[in-house]
């Protein structure tokens, strides 16, 4: 007997139709027929990276931006299936989310780019060097500075963040704490009092570029993105002098033992 095919299950002769039908004459019927046909390949792909997170609804959407992109770039000519295009645009979708959506801290892009790639390295190094690789080694194989590899290691720890109602056994009895119970609040004001004493010290190293960089990003809290459009250059400019700025004021400050005996 015969299996009856599913009613959403297009072949891929009808695929390539209606994709050519949308390209040509933006027939929205045709998109969501597709849409419809390939939401399942979609919930399979954001489950492999949801992994039962509350996120997954927002990953199928995600996926489906991709899918639609893909369905407006897509060339038959080319020889390549559709399926072959757009699964690798769905996922680079939904991999873009995961890294600039999901963190619970803001993390530079260069280490949440760096991140994913540091577990394949260790291991890949593992195996060749028949041991731990030490972190120059890592850092040369990704061609990344030593202390880009440091940060991303520290910063993965900050993925997700735990709840302050997190519990913790605090007794055999049972007895349980959460984080805010033992969570003490310090009063940072001495500190930063010290640090800006320290600051306005060595500030004369940095150009006027660079003050107005760190005066935004750090004295103003605004984002890389809107310093640069205040400043009107981009933000990677403004990521690039404000490593820049920091590089010097910290050479600055070591420079000066009395300063470096208020920072430790």
């Amino acid at each position: 007997m015969q299996k009856q095919s599913h009613p959403n299950q297009l072949s891929k002769e009808e695929v390539e139709e209606y994709i050519k039908s949308f390209q040509l004459h933006q027939d929205e019927e045709a998109q969501a027929k597709l849409v419809l046909h390939y939401t399942p390949l979609i919930e399979h792909i954001a489950r492999k990276y949801s992994k039962g997170r509350s996120y997954h609804e927002d990953m199928v959407q995600v996926g489906v931006i991709g899918l639609l992109g893909a369905i407006r770039r897509f060339d038959a000519s080319v020889g390549k299936s559709f399926e072959a295009f757009a699964v690798p645009t769905i996922i680079g979708e939904i991999k873009r989310f995961l890294r600039d959506k999901t963190w619970s801290v803001h993390v530079p892009r260069r280490i949440k780019e760096i991140g994913p790639k540091i577990k394949k390295t260790v291991e890949d190094l593992t195996t060749s060097l028949h041991r731990s690789p030490k972190i120059k080694e890592i850092a040369e194989a990704l061609e990344v500075s030593e202390e880009d590899v440091l940060e991303a290691m520290e910063m993965g720890k900050s993925y997700q963040a735990l709840s302050i109602n997190h519990t913790f056994e605090a007794d055999s009895e049972g007895g349980t704490v959460t984080l805010l119970d033992i969570v003490g609040k310090v009063d940072s004001g001495y500190e930063k009092v010290n640090q800006r004493l320290v600051l306005e010290k060595v500030l004369y190293v940095l150009t006027d570029r660079e003050r107005e960089i760190i005066q935004c990003t750090y004295l103003d809290n605004l984002s890389q993105k809107e310093t640069g459009e205040k400043l009107g250059i981009s933000q990677m400019h403004v990521s690039r002098l404000q490593r820049r700025a920091i590089k010097k004021l910290k050479e600055a400050i070591l420079a000066d033992d009395t300063n470096s005996e208020c920072l430790s």
